[in-house]
């Protein structure tokens, strides 16, 4: 058992340093995960005054402290459920099915629907007091609320789904007290798993990834879904930082994000997202490395309960907390 203070770092052989997760104002005591991944910590030491600042607000944030055999068992669920969405999102691509269109106007397929019930099984056999709330049939849960929500998109990009285009993802999120734990982006096609925990780096394929420095916006690569999502002032803001970086993108749905935590894309900026677009990029943009905030640089936060509206919400993620910075300054959103 090892006691640890904010603003204290541990350094587990590696040039980067994990958040540290207060205690929780429900107990006395904290224990510390110090494994990342599957493999244990060779060596551990306590530095004083040494700490990531660039993830220092989210973990400032985390009032809870959770234990690593749980997290596992979180990890462990979760890749099932990514492999449940995944063997229903294959049968599907690049089949003719039926599109339906929402109240809101986006396509739905059975893909989506059958995906989110496979997942939503899963989590009710294996945690069945836990919520859930899917972007295809919202809040469900037992009782009025819950610690733990598991928030899902089967297929984030069912544009680029119905159109043949490998590049959307299923996103998987787990929230504790409305703080996101676990992300996972998982493209069920080209068989890429991106898994974010708490407190861990972030993985993809079981292997260690981090996103990549860039100190200046104007050598960044910028990545968005397209630049028709943008309207009125969001439009104009998103064109302050087009006109700054060294070439724009567009495309990719989530998967912009999980290039970003590989170290191949610089800067994600977008407009309107909902709670599931986003939730459970978090752990994966943080585990890797980068910052993920709105346009105003402040923590995405959203209340899940019973009557949660999924609100839309501008965000912008970076690699670099430099160029994170300098995009927020060049939206000058208000």
């Amino acid at each position: 058992m090892l006691a640890v203070a904010q603003n204290v770092a541990l350094d587990l052989d590696s040039s980067r340093f994990l958040p540290c997760i207060p205690p929780s104002p429900l107990s006395r005591r904290c224990r510390v995960a110090i494994s990342i991944g599957s493999r244990p910590a060779r060596s551990l030491r306590v530095l004083p005054g040494r700490f990531d600042h660039r993830r220092q607000s989210r973990s400032n944030m985390m009032e809870s402290c959770l234990f690593g055999e749980d997290l596992d068992d979180f990890v462990n669920v979760g890749n099932e459920l990514a492999d449940a969405a995944g063997e229903v999102i294959r049968g599907y691509f690049r089949k003719k099915v039926e599109i339906f269109d929402k109240d809101d106007l986006s396509p739905v397929t059975i893909a989506d629907r059958t995906a989110e019930e496979a997942m939503v099984s899963i989590i009710s056999k294996n945690f069945p007091s836990h919520a859930i709330y899917g972007e295809e049939n919202g809040w469900r849960c037992k009782e009025i609320s819950a610690d733990y929500v598991w928030v899902l998109d089967p297929i984030d990009g069912t544009k680029s789904f119905i159109t043949g285009k490998p590049l959307f993802g299923t996103l998987i999120a787990l929230l504790y007290q409305g703080k996101p734990i676990l992300g996972i982006i998982d493209q069920p096609v080209l068989r890429e798993r991106w898994v974010g925990v708490c407190g861990r780096r972030t993985v993809l394929n079981g292997m260690e990834t981090s996103t990549r420095s860039c100190s200046k916006l104007s050598e960044a690569y910028l990545y968005t879904t397209s630049p028709h999502l943008f309207s009125g002032g969001a439009e104009a803001a998103f064109a302050r930082v087009r006109d700054k970086v060294k070439v724009p993108l567009y495309g990719c749905d989530c998967y912009a994000y999980a290039l970003l935590a590989t170290g191949f894309v610089d800067l994600v900026v977008e407009s309107g997202l909902k709670p599931y677009d986003f939730l459970a990029l978090i752990p994966v943009i943080e585990g890797a490395g980068g910052t993920i905030t709105d346009w105003k640089g402040e923590n995405l936060l959203w209340e899940a309960s019973p009557n949660s509206q999924a609100t839309s919400y501008n965000v912008v993620a970076a690699g670099d907390s430099v160029v994170h910075r300098q995009a927020v300054e060049s939206l000058q959103w208000e």
